[in-house]
């Protein structure tokens, strides 16, 4: 509808942060497949500083401390590793994309330290039973802002394993509602205050998500042993999504494993240790094997969501052995059917309003449109494996009241990012002036950017008077 400015009737749901670093429809292969090797593995450090060994508990990969390697450097079994965590460890180190530590001494951020966070890619922490520090609830909240990924394995309330006082679900709330970065439930979500005896959490159904069909399989159930869940509060942080539920429950109640996003960093959160547990712990720890549990999926849900974490999702990998290059598209919710999920947008970007067109299902990215000056973006990162080709397409629809035909009023820029969020390139800019009937198909090379994580930004800029609407609809990034 033409005009100086018009109603927006969109959806309001916000999606925080600049880089969502989601990357949809990875691979699928099996546990034991051998995927190609990243070109930089991706690093992980596992905590053990704060009692996750005390009692029966045993959550470590290695005891050879902080190097796993040290005690076999070339595993091919879960006994090759002594720990509880041996058979997520060593699965990861077979595959050739991942470099594994231990953090046996605080967390930090931005220190000398071997076991710094700034030397990781992703933080696990397992079950930890000591409160953390103000200063390591700083380091961790940090580290997740500016892009590192955190996996939160919970287990049920009142398992308090060293007698401090403290459980994991207070511990996990704590780092959450108690930090100096952002106590305001970033992540979106708070761990429950429950005991649950058994249980056998089903998957959502999302053929798309990374963490469900990723690299290492495909993901149905999970099993709680003495467990809990969470309950979602996507009010507070709309990226928040329950990907596993207890059964009878779903939305926002009895998430089981939930995943989220922080400034320009993941996180997930897993509301049982057991199924991570693969039985192989060190003598006269009392364990159980949960990892190999034939009613769960456990393996492929512990492993895909570590590459998520990663920013690995979307690398490729296959069941020869061969290249990253499989052809493949990484873009979630392409077409916006999901509403505001897996894109970080300006407050009612992503919509199913009636005053434009989709050009495919009923949602639709709508920047601009407002007839007064104003800003808005749309945003989603996705991996590009080294070696590879990318190809960015979209349908674009630009309508508008001005009525010049030679000056450019109102913008959008097509650009790529850094996970610093500074401008890589800016693959194209139109306007007011590109105003015409109907979508049509925009493509770009991305190949340039092979070997990065990017951010694809689009921002929309809006003089004072008359409107102009970019309207975006069935993206894709596809790699060959």
């Amino acid at each position: 509808m033409l005009g100086s400015q018009r109603s927006r009737r969109k959806v309001t749901t916000v999606l925080a942060g600049l880089a969502l670093l989601v990357t949809g429809a990875a691979l699928q292969v099996s546990t034991s497949a051998t995927p190609a090797h990243a070109a930089t593995p991706h690093r992980i450090l596992f905590d053990d500083g704060h009692a996750e060994e005390a009692g029966n508990a045993d959550w470590i990969v290695s005891t050879s401390k902080p190097d796993p390697l040290s005690q076999d450097s070339s595993p091919s079994s879960e006994t090759d590793w002594t720990g509880a965590l041996s058979s997520w460890g060593v699965a990861l180190q077979k595959s050739g994309d991942y470099s594994l530590k231990t953090a046996t001494s605080a967390l930090t951020y931005g220190g000398s330290a071997t076991t710094d966070l700034s030397n990781f890619d992703t933080l696990v922490l397992p079950e930890p039973n000591t409160l953390f520090t103000t200063a390591e609830k700083t380091a961790i909240m940090n580290f997740v802002k500016n892009g590192g990924g955190l996996f939160m394995v919970s287990d049920h309330t009142g398992a308090d394993r060293n007698s401090d006082g403290e459980d994991a679900v207070e511990i996990l709330n704590d780092l959450m509602t108690n930090n100096s970065v952002d106590s305001t439930d970033p992540f979106g979500f708070s761990v429950d205050t429950l005991s649950i005896s058994s249980g056998y959490p089903a998957a959502i159904s999302d053929s798309s998500d990374p963490v469900l069909h990723g690299s290492f399989g495909t993901v149905t159930k999970s099993l709680i042993a003495s467990g809990t869940t969470a309950t979602l509060k996507p009010a507070d942080n709309s990226s928040v999504k329950g990907l596993l539920y207890r059964s009878g429950y779903s939305g926002n109640t009895g998430a089981f494993f939930a995943t989220s996003t922080f400034g320009s960093g993941r996180v997930a959160f897993w509301g049982d240790s057991s199924p991570i547990d693969d039985g192989t712990g060190q003598s006269g720890n009392t364990l159980y094997d949960g990892w190999n549990d034939t009613g769960a999926t456990n393996a492929a849900l512990a492993l895909n969501a570590t590459e998520w974490l990663s920013g690995a999702s979307g690398s490729g990998g296959g069941d020869d052995g061969g290249t990253d290059c499989t052809d493949t598209q990484v873009l979630g919710n392409t077409g916006f059917e999901s509403g505001a999920t897996t894109w970080s947008a300006t407050s009612g970007v992503i919509t199913n309003s009636s005053s434009e067109a989709a050009r495919t299902g009923s949602y639709y990215a709508w920047l601009g449109g407002n007839g007064t000056a104003g800003t808005e973006t749309l945003s989603q990162s996705a991996a590009i494996p080294s070696g590879c080709s990318a190809t960015l397409s979209l349908y674009l629809h630009i309508d508008t009241a001005e009525t010049t035909t030679s000056t450019a009023y109102d913008t959008l820029q097509v650009q790529v990012l850094n996970s610093s969020g500074t401008v890589l390139g800016t693959l194209a800019s139109y306007s007011n002036l590109n105003a015409a009937s109907g979508y049509a198909q925009r493509t770009f090379s991305l190949s340039g950017y092979a070997g990065q994580t990017v951010t694809l930004k689009f921002t929309s800029t809006e003089g004072s008077k008359l409107q102009t609407s970019f309207v975006i609809d069935d993206t894709a990034l596809n790699i060959t």
